[in-house]
């Protein structure tokens, strides 16, 4: 989230697409319900289904699943033409009146940018940059004229997205539309702003990284990023999802989002000539030149005192990528029969991985799998036959099955980091059952028994497990405060003070207080420099439960800590016009008082530096300001596009010649397996329920009263064309696999008209299986495709091709 879940409060409109936050994130949502109760706020919800959200809404309008990409360039469109923009701020804040390299060029008629290769589905991507004048910065024109200008191309790249387009390829009736453009427009004027919420129903696309990206922009082009009620904010699907990429267990990045090395970077040098981070307008901050210090800090974090500036601070340990390996990465290997053994660590992936008959063959091929978890999942089951819910021959599979019991977050200490960033200290209720034990035990176990191994038999690879630096006072039992310590960064040596060189401003071994702190000369740790600050020589700032509010804009700065620095509101620079003075009173939030910045939060902006030294609010990017060119930066274009699902009910009416992302990486066997509408005519999404969580309280018997069995909504127009009454039994199936469940026959699932052709949906919730209390099922994934975004390969879970069938008699035993 750029911004907190209190400061949803402060928004005039708040925009949930994409996601379901009145079921899905009931806790969050009640400052949805404080921002209609105390500032009047409109809330809109788009969505494929009538849900609780909208339930509670002002303006409902719905969409078919897969098309929210053209849904918002749809509204940029609106804005746009009807100079609905808030022009002061995307003139001084965003990229608009830079100019683009010669040859750029987006191909209507065949739906690709400048440099497609179609043999091998990749971009050269050397056209998609700014222009670099002689004294080596961006070339600009302030007047927008320029046929080249981030503008003016934006402006032609949108116009095609009309309202007529929109219902054509979304479904969405014309004039619900241009309510929700209306609507979403009165707050391009710094008087009011507009929240974007959203969740999976974004992220679970072959194009999402490109869908949360159109959301931006909009965001930008109203002026509704880094001020209070603004901001586009991913509402996450478990509590500490956003601790889990923050802390690098993301294939591709290192803890802090640093990247990870690749085998074209065997040398820092090599690593750090590839970020090239020169500031690309005069004055502008580009924060990321201390990218090194980063880095340096981790590396120290990591390999202590064998970390040295002669051996590159152990770089030459990490190791190196020939390729993103991510899940769909990762399970194709295990496909293939190349992977030995895998270790799940609060993970069951047979539910959770696209495809479940494709996992269940690849499992087979392991010689072992280890399951770390509280409980018996799906996946470490996969080799027991439990009927048509896991039709297995237990006989033919050899996979050797280890389960070591971990205890649960209830009987742990640790910090959660929750979708506004905020890490905050829990401590523990109770103990484990039985033999139970924390995950830290368990790794810290694994890692002694492994590099006790190395040190008697050596063997490959040997000096990044001996070389790292593991002197916790119990190395065997590392406790949850001496890593959160470690996580934060120290002092390897007494550091003077740049401001004062006579001072010291850490003495050696003392928990820094920033990480403008952190050194790349090997004297400073940090084991993700976004929480650096998280303990200091004050102590564990996430414990605190202080929960004042001295500015009354629902800052709750000592309520545990906000990464990065504490910060509640991302880019809150932009907060305030270029002089400094904020957009309007009502939404004053960081201003400059003639010294320095400041206000409710912590400044995202170097204190000192006046406004007239024009560094541009967005700090991180070279440009000093936002992009709404992305350059080099997304796989599939640095604008966003309309492609279809790769399953989709039509061809794309925009260029049906690409009518999927051209970018999205496709595994030989899995193109084979995609569904077409001939076979398989119905537009299926998958979502969660209130009374369950993901995979895991099905085990719970409480929950499973509450929703105990799996079931398939449809609408009625859909149940009188198949002849389905409601409760009956009804086979859903796709060209992977099928799945049974009853029928619930409901008017919130809308049929819709989509190019002249209706277009049915079938929803189906996600959270069942065939271990636990509720009744046993196939699992919805049976049915999804293995295919994932073009650029975070996360799957394509919320729109595919399914067929409905009535059945008669049980389903599943």
């Amino acid at each position: 989230m750029t911004n907190s879940w209190t400061d949803i409060k402060n928004a005039d409109v708040v925009l949930i697409m994409g996601g379901n936050a009145a079921e899905a994130h009931p806790c969050g949502f009640k400052w949805v319900t404080e921002a209609k109760h105390h500032n009047k706020a409109r809330l809109i919800v788009v969505d494929p289904r009538f849900t609780r959200s909208a339930s509670v809404s002002d303006f409902y309008c719905p969409i078919r699943a897969g098309t929210d990409t053209a849904y918002l360039l749809g509204v940029i469109n609106y804005l746009i033409t009807n100079d609905k923009i808030h022009r002061e701020y995307v003139a001084n804040y965003t990229d608009v009146s830079m100019i683009v390299k010669e040859g750029f060029s987006f191909d209507e008629q065949e739906g690709v940018f400048s440099g497609f290769n179609a043999n091998n589905r990749t971009y050269n991507r050397d056209t998609w940059d700014y222009e670099i004048g002689a004294d080596g910065f961006v070339v600009r024109d302030t007047t927008l004229e320029h046929p080249r200008s981030v503008y003016q191309l934006l402006k032609k790249h949108a116009a095609r997205y009309t309202p007529e387009m929109v219902e054509r390829v979304c479904g969405a009736p014309k004039d619900k539309f241009l309510k929700v453009c209306e609507m979403i427009s009165s707050t391009a004027n710094g008087e009011k702003s507009m929240t974007i919420m959203y969740a999976l129903g974004w992220t679970q696309h072959s194009y999402g990284s490109q869908t949360i990206r159109t959301a931006g922009m909009l965001q930008l082009l109203l002026g509704n990023i880094g001020v209070p009620g603004g901001g586009v904010n991913a509402l996450r699907g478990h509590s500490n999802v956003q601790g889990l990429t923050d802390i690098g267990l993301l294939s591709q990045s290192t803890p802090g989002y640093l990247g990870q090395p690749r085998d074209s970077e065997p040398t820092l040098a090599a690593h750090m000539a590839n970020r090239n981070f020169r500031p690309m307008m005069q004055n502008s901050v580009s924060f990321w030149q201390n990218y090194k210090k980063f880095y340096v800090s981790l590396l120290k974090s990591m390999y202590g005192a064998s970390a040295t500036a002669e051996n590159d601070f152990g770089y030459e340990w990490l190791p190196k990528l020939d390729k993103v390996y991510d899940t769909l990465q990762m399970f194709e290997l295990v496909h293939q029969g190349q992977v030995n053994g895998f270790v799940c660590q609060g993970f069951n992936p047979l539910l959770s991985v696209p495809n479940k008959g494709k996992l269940i063959a690849g499992l087979s091929k392991l010689k072992f799998l280890v399951s770390i978890d509280p409980l018996e999942t799906d996946t470490v089951k996969f080799w027991e036959n439990h009927g048509e819910a896991n039709p297995v021959d237990p006989s033919k599979i050899q996979t050797e099955v280890f389960m070591l019991p971990a205890t649960c977050f209830a009987e742990d200490e640790g910090s959660f980091t929750n979708s506004s960033r905020t890490i905050n200290w829990r401590w523990k209720a109770a103990n484990g059952p039985g033999e139970a034990r924390n995950d830290i035990a368990i790794m810290a176990e694994l890692f002694l028994r492994i590099r006790e191994l190395y040190e008697k038999q050596g063997g490959k690879a040997a000096d990044p497990i001996l070389k790292v630096d593991w002197s916790y006072a119990n190395p065997k039992l590392p406790t949850a405060d001496e890593l959160m310590r470690e996580i934060n960064g120290k002092a390897l040596v007494d550091i003077p003070d740049p401001a004062d060189a006579t001072k010291t401003l850490y003495k050696a071994g003392q928990q820094l207080a920033t990480f403008g702190h952190l050194r790349d000369d090997g004297t400073t740790t940090s084991g993700c420099w976004i929480y650096t600050g998280a303990y200091t020589e004050r102590g564990n700032m996430t414990a605190r439960r202080d929960n004042s509010d001295p500015s009354g804009r629902y800052v709750y700065g000592n309520w545990g800590f906000a990464w990065p620095a504490n910060r509640r509101i991302l880019y809150n620079r932009a907060s305030a016009d270029p002089s400094g003075k904020p957009w309007s009173e009502r939404k004053s939030y960081i201003t400059w008082n003639g010294k320095a910045w400041g206000g409710a939060d912590v400044p995202d902006y170097p204190p000192p530096l006046a406004p007239d030294r024009n560094a541009g609010p967005y700090i991180m990017n070279a440009e000093g300001v936002a992009r709404l060119f992305a350059r080099k930066m997304m796989n599939e274009g640095p604008f966003p596009e309309h492609y279809e699902p790769f399953e989709s009910p039509v061809a794309n009416a925009l260029h049906p010649k690409m009518s999927s992302n051209p970018a999205a990486r496709v595994f030989g066997g899995d193109r084979a397996a995609f569904g077409t509408s001939k076979d398989f005519p119905y537009v299926a999404t998958t979502y969660r329920l209130t009374e369950h969580f993901h995979w895991w309280t099905k085990t719970n018997k409480l929950n499973a009263i509450t929703q105990p069995e799996f079931f398939v909504e449809i609408s009625p127009e859909l149940a009188k064309e198949k002849n389905i009454s409601n409760g009956q039994w009804v086979k859903v199936s796709s060209n992977r696999g099928s799945v049974k469940g009853k029928a619930v026959i409901t008017k919130r699932i809308p049929a819709l008209k989509i190019d002249g052709k209706t277009v049915h949906t079938v929803g189906m919730p996600i959270h069942y299986g065939f271990i636990g209390e509720t009744k046993k099922a196939i699992g919805v994934n049976s049915l999804t495709p293995y295919v994932g975004d073009a650029n975070t390969q996360t799957p394509e879970y919320k729109a595919f091709l399914v067929n409905i069938e009535p059945l008669s008699g049980l389903a599943v035993s």
